[in-house]
């Protein structure tokens, strides 16, 4: 339950259960409690949708009409659909998605007017600062996979991911300023994937990159046209699947540990990272693997 203790750290609520069952899909309500549906009716859909194969969990923002915004409800959807079997071997990487032509508009407008109130903006904000972070922090990488729009919390979305993919036709914003609603928030995500002057300019302005831009600038890890999106995606995502999860999951955090530190505090953690891994029995089994000359026969047992 390590993963799962790390993830409550940084903010996660309510049971987290843990369920197996390939491309079963991921119910509205993993235990008897559902801290995503509260205050919904029993007949709405889930804002997400999630079903897993092959150690790849897809993640979808499942409502186009609203253009995907990251409401409360959605975005405790997404939480949930992250946090569940976090600690499972089963689990080797997650993609987010979404339906319709925008990947997410960001914050849902409704929510942030004056009658919501201020605890109730808090809240708002306070769950999306966690749903990032638990993404950060998660045990196995999450890739963005992203065709079309995505503006201000949207765009936070896609910077706070591992990896982000996307199509051509897709463009990211942080349009907020625009309507007298500075994004800080999805600034936090930007700034740390792209460099200080082309955040602010998208901060300032509000203006929209391409998905070239946004691949120069750091923004995504690739672009490629419209129908290989899915295919490039999930080639990443099954190469992923392949290796040791703990392997993946001590390097995933090791980096994110490394980055804001000084050179030389940063090369003592990841000597101290490369000692642990080569205690992990994957660790070994690969290098003799290598030395055999055949395929290692990965254990995803984690380090002791």
């Amino acid at each position: 339950m390590a993963a799962v203790a790390v993830l409550r750290a940084f903010g996660a609520r309510g049971p987290i259960c843990l369920r197996r069952g390939p491309w079963a899909q991921l119910s509205a309500r993993f235990c008897s409690r559902d801290p995503a549906g509260a205050g919904r009716q029993e007949s709405e859909p889930r804002p997400t949708s999630a079903r897993q194969l092959d150690g790849i969990r897809n993640i979808v923002l499942s409502n186009p009409k609203k253009r995907n915004a990251l409401s409360l409800a959605t975005l405790k959807s997404l939480q949930s659909d992250i946090l569940h079997d976090a600690d499972s071997n089963d689990l080797k990487v997650i993609i987010i998605s979404a339906e319709g032509p925008v990947f997410s508009s960001g914050h849902d407008l409704k929510e942030l007017t004056e009658e919501q109130g201020r605890d109730y903006h808090a809240e708002v904000f306070q769950t999306c600062s966690k749903v990032m972070m638990l993404i950060r922090n998660h045990p196995v990488p999450v890739i963005a996979m992203v065709n079309g729009l995505a503006t201000a919390a949207g765009c936070q979305l896609v910077a706070s991911c591992d990896i982000a993919v996307a199509s051509d036709k897709s463009s990211f914003a942080t349009p907020g300023v625009n309507i007298g609603l500075f994004c800080s928030t999805p600034g936090v995500a930007l700034a740390r994937a792209v460099p200080r002057k082309v955040a602010l300019e998208m901060l300032f302005t509000g203006e929209p990159i391409s998905a070239q831009q946004a691949l120069l600038h750091g923004l995504l890890s690739k672009v490629v046209p419209e129908a290989e999106l899915q295919e490039e995606t999930m080639r990443i995502a099954r190469k992923i699947a392949s290796l040791s999860r703990p392997v993946v999951s001590l390097g995933k955090a090791t980096f994110y540990k490394q980055l804001p530190q000084d050179l030389g505090t940063a090369y003592y953690l990841t000597s101290q990272a490369m000692v642990d891994n080569l205690a992990l029995r994957d660790g070994q089994e690969g290098i003799t693997a290598f030395l055999q000359k055949r395929k290692p026969i990965w254990s995803h047992e984690p380090l002791a």
